[in-house]
């Protein structure tokens, strides 16, 4: 990485008015944020990150997934820092600013429904202006499964009108034919966006941070000023209709918490789940393994990765043997859901 990217500000780093500069990092659901946010932190050469990661649904999985994150779900193995917006989105920036372990740049992960708006109204029309600087808006778009039935939903179209990068993601599983023809789709609903073709979310880091890419005048008059509220996931989903369907061990009854799935019943149920999933993520045990499986789904595309548990982020309190999944679309049936999990159990 270049020392123009390197250096952020470091004379005013140790100083409590300094002005950090913020990435925000959006995109539809299963787009790529997550490993994108991975590749940042693996290969930032020694910049100092705050993460601010804002899960949906009730089930922490991504911050499970994020790079040696430690029991507190705050300090990162390799220096950064790692906090969910559990308060206001404002109160948790002051913290990370007013941190006296030298952190040089704030990346904000948001929901895969999320409007990016209220975000970014966040830090250039509240008090987060004279703390931060708004470095640019980044947003995932997934390549293979994009389709213009995203922008049924208002929170989806925002992500590209408001995105000043826009990273072009799994351009390996697409012809060339079919990438120039999304990139004219996106210059068409953002004619002044950088778009960046990308496969794993691997991007370098010059062409994304502290690059000075955002202008704030062309969206701080927008209508939706005058609503600013500390950002609420919650409102944007039931503007959008998306649910979120959760489903872990621990809210099951007792007799039923320890037992693992059975594989060929999980497959059975991921075969014929509804359409109308959008997304699903989840950390599963099947019977007979000792090993953990990270679940990955993005429209009809299905990843299964096993790994050891001892890598994942685990509450001491509670057993490794247990099943986290989180379901996230339009019109789904909670019940049934949970329901049908049930019914994958090896009892």
């Amino acid at each position: 990485m270049s020392n123009s990217v390197m250096q952020v500000c470091p004379e005013s780093v140790n100083a409590p008015e300094r002005v950090m500069p913020v990435t925000i990092i959006t995109g539809f659901l299963g787009s790529g944020k997550t490993t994108l946010l991975n590749h940042i932190l693996n290969n930032r050469h020694g910049l100092k990150i705050a993460v601010i990661v804002n899960e949906f649904g009730d089930i922490d999985i991504d911050s499970q997934l994020l790079v040696s994150v430690d029991e507190n779900m705050v300090q990162l193995g390799n220096g950064c820092i790692c906090c969910t917006i559990n308060q206001s989105l404002v109160d948790t920036v002051y913290e990370m600013v007013d941190r006296h372990d030298s952190v040089d740049y704030i990346v904000v992960e948001t929901t895969g429904i999320a409007d990016p708006l209220p975000i970014m109204l966040s830090f250039v029309s509240t008090e987060l202006r004279d703390v931060t600087r708004l470095d640019s808006v980044l947003t995932v778009v997934d390549a293979e499964s994009f389709t213009s039935t995203h922008y049924e939903s208002e929170a989806a179209l925002n992500q590209l009108i408001f995105g000043d990068i826009i990273l072009l993601n799994k351009t390996d599983l697409v012809s060339p034919q079919v990438v120039d023809g999304l990139e004219d789709y996106i210059r068409s609903i953002k004619p002044s966006a950088r778009i960046i073709s990308t496969q794993y979310g691997e991007v370098p880091l010059p062409l994304i941070l502290d690059i000075g890419f955002n202008d704030s005048s062309t969206y701080l008059n927008s209508s939706k000023l005058s609503h600013l509220h500390d950002y609420e996931h919650s409102h944007h989903l039931e503007n959008d209709g998306f649910v979120a369907v959760s489903f872990e061990s621990e809210s099951l009854p007792e007799q039923l918490r320890q037992c693992p799935f059975d594989l060929p019943k999980f497959q059975n149920f991921l075969d014929h789940l509804s359409p109308d999933v959008y997304r699903a993520k989840g950390i599963v045990w099947f019977q007979g393994s000792q090993l953990r499986h990270i679940l990955q789904l993005s429209g009809k595309r299905c990843d299964m990765k096993s790994v050891h548990a001892t890598s994942l982020k685990e509450n001491r309190s509670q057993s490794p043997k247990r099943n986290q999944l989180v379901f996230i679309g339009r019109n789904l049936d909670a019940e049934r859901i949970k329901r049908q999990l049930i019914e994958c159990l090896a009892t």
